[in-house]
């Protein structure tokens, strides 16, 4: 992996700070009322919480929260481009591994803690592969051709 000099960032770097940055704002978003629709339901972690950021994805404070702590990771992580990598790479398993318990569980059981609804699954599926992507191919190596 390329070292960068102060001031310049590679493009893992500059994605891993774009996601964290992305996270962040999802976080602050899910505590607005309006933008999460039936916000007087919003609970800290359970099913029942029928809060929706965008009237789409359940949220709770817990899943707000989560979304704040993996938005400062990616910001922090984004200082150097091996974190960078580890950090979208890694995170983007951990989005996988929460897709697939979001299938496996019954939403309407007490493992639904986080909460998560089908829509939330779906973007899970969609962030962990769009962030596995982002960490190993933006730190390919490059091939000089002859």
């Amino acid at each position: 992996m390329a070292s960068t000099s102060r001031g310049s960032r590679t493009p893992v770097q500059k994605a891993a700070a774009a996601v964290g940055a992305v996270f962040l704002l999802v976080g602050l978003l899910g505590f607005v009322p309006g933008i999460t629709t039936d916000f007087d339901t919003l609970e800290f972690a359970a099913h029942h919480s029928e809060a929706r950021l965008l009237g789409i994805f359940q949220v709770s404070v817990l899943h707000n929260l989560v979304h704040l702590l993996f938005g400062v990771a990616g910001l922090a992580l984004a200082r150097s481009a091996s974190t960078a990598r580890s950090y979208l790479i890694v995170g983007g398993g951990v989005y996988l591994v929460l897709w697939l318990y979001g299938l496996l569980i019954d939403h309407n059981s007490a493992a639904n803690f986080v909460p998560v609804n089908s829509a939330d699954n779906w973007l899970h599926f969609a962030l962990g592969v769009a962030m596995i992507a982002l960490g190993t191919l933006l730190t390919r190596p490059t091939r000089i051709r002859a």
